[in-house]
């Protein structure tokens, strides 16, 4: 869905929907499962900077509620994660802020995005929401065994027959410790 800023200037666009999987594009990071739901509101704000100088900012106000897989830190098999999020955002024209020279921004700064051609896409904030609100680590389960170093086996489904190895010499002053550590 795109919000157009002409459009936005007549009257805030409100908006339910349920978008299927595969039409916001989370990339590597995750997979959704089933129906995205999002609802909420789109107006414009304009920003008076001086006499003559009046930006259009974009506020998007709503939220999202959705299932989504990713990988297993340990053994990457999917993982289905639940997620549920509100979101209050503003974008501005990416050339509104464009000066010749660099300077500092203020903290409320931080959280401005930028739109592009006088519009933007509703599936792209999604994108940044959700990928925002993935949990930075999933474990399929707390004592996942993960993967074979050697052999790729993974070792919550079969246990893996490949002997340990040699052992680093840099870690064999390490080795006697966990065995101090217990008494």
């Amino acid at each position: 869905m795109e919000f157009k800023v002409s459009e936005l200037e007549r009257e805030p666009i409100d908006f339910d929907l349920a978008l299927p999987p595969g039409a916001v594009d989370l990339g590597e990071e995750a997979e959704q499962v089933g129906a995205l739901a999002t609802a909420g509101r789109a107006e414009v704000l304009h920003e008076h900077r001086g006499p003559r100088d009046i930006v259009a900012d974009i506020r998007l106000q709503g939220s999202f509620a959705g299932r989504f897989q990713v990988p297993c830190a340990r053994c990457v098999e999917p993982v289905e994660i639940p997620l549920q999020a509100d979101f209050d955002l503003i974008f501005r024209p990416a050339q509104a802020d464009s000066e010749p020279l660099e300077r500092s921004i203020t903290a409320p700064e931080t959280e401005i995005g930028y739109y592009q051609r006088d519009s933007l896409l509703l599936e792209d904030v999604l994108r940044e929401q959700v990928l925002l609100s993935l949990p930075v680590r999933t474990l399929c389960k707390p004592d996942c065994k993960g993967l074979c170093p050697r052999c790729g086996e993974n070792r919550n489904s079969k246990p893996c027959t490949c002997d340990e190895g040699p052992v680093d010499p840099r870690w064999e002053a390490l080795a006697g410790l966990r065995g101090r550590v217990k008494s």
